[in-house]
């Protein structure tokens, strides 16, 4: 069984804010997906016990009041999804999400030490060997290179473009619901495998019109050496990202000569001295 056709777990959050670091959890959901077995879904809504970012409110739908009313304690609700998520890493499932290895992940990790003193590396047994992780984002920005901003809003590699590129239906509506977001995750990263299987005069013509067949390069792989190629891809990714904002040419407006990006992926180490 390939990695695309086995049993994957996609998990995505909904937040109080952008930076995984100050964030803390709103919605969670874990969906146990594929592997011919039937879907598992599990959801969770926290108070997440601070004000949150009117513009994370206008994502989300969840006002304060709502969270507050109706979310179950943060240190309850953290638990409660690390011990859910640690059940699939002990089963060997790998865990889907797109951006997972900047954000969710890290989000996770920070409010594990927020809430249970420590790091989501050890509160999973053996995480950092045996959680395999299959990032939508950095699988999309591999194998489908260059790809240029829909529009002002919407850019090359969010899920919505990452989606609709891959056939996907998108409802604008049910978007930036948790449960909604992980399963498009994971029938996104469906999809990109399937093509990487698929002979190359059955990939989809917008496939074979690339200048390079990146494709192949996820054909036949196992997770622990797909988890070894999509950590490369985030450093060189980031180490990329770094070079533009350093060039006052490239940048423009965004230029920062002493930017630095974090190439770690899927964890970032986290900033302890966060609150």
């Amino acid at each position: 069984m390939s990695w695309h056709t086995s049993r994957l777990a996609a998990l995505d959050f909904e937040s109080s804010d952008k930076d995984p670091n100050t964030a803390r959890i709103v919605t969670c959901a874990l969906i146990l997906v594929g592997g011919g077995l039937p879907t598992d879904t599990r959801t969770w809504l926290l108070n997440p016990g601070i004000p949150m970012e009117p513009g994370a409110i206008a994502v989300h739908g969840i006002t304060d009041e709502y969270a507050a009313e109706h979310g179950q304690p943060p240190e309850q609700g953290v638990a409660e999804i690390v011990t859910a998520l640690s059940e699939a890493v002990a089963a060997g499932v790998p865990v889907v999400g797109h951006n997972i290895g900047r954000y969710d992940l890290n989000l996770l990790n920070a409010e594990t030490h927020r809430h249970l003193g420590a790091d989501i590396t050890d509160a999973i047994p053996d995480a950092g060997t045996r959680m395999h992780v299959l990032d939508t984002m950095v699988l999309d920005k591999q194998v489908a290179p260059f790809r240029r901003r829909v529009s002002q809003s919407q850019g090359p590699y969010q899920m919505k473009t990452t989606a609709q590129t891959y056939g996907l239906n998108w409802d604008d509506e049910a978007a930036h619901g948790a449960e909604y977001d992980a399963l498009m995750s994971a029938r996104a990263a469906w999809h990109i495998g399937n093509i990487a299987h698929l002979p190359h005069d059955r990939r989809p013509e917008w496939v074979r019109a690339l200048r390079t067949q990146r494709f192949d390069s996820l054909a036949g792989v196992s997770v622990d050496d797909l988890q070894r190629m999509q950590a490369e891809w985030a450093r060189r990714d980031a180490a990329s990202f770094q070079a533009y904002l350093r060039n006052p040419q490239k940048a423009g407006a965004k230029h920062d000569p002493n930017a630095v990006i974090d190439g770690s992926w899927p964890l970032i180490p986290h900033q302890r001295g966060d609150v």
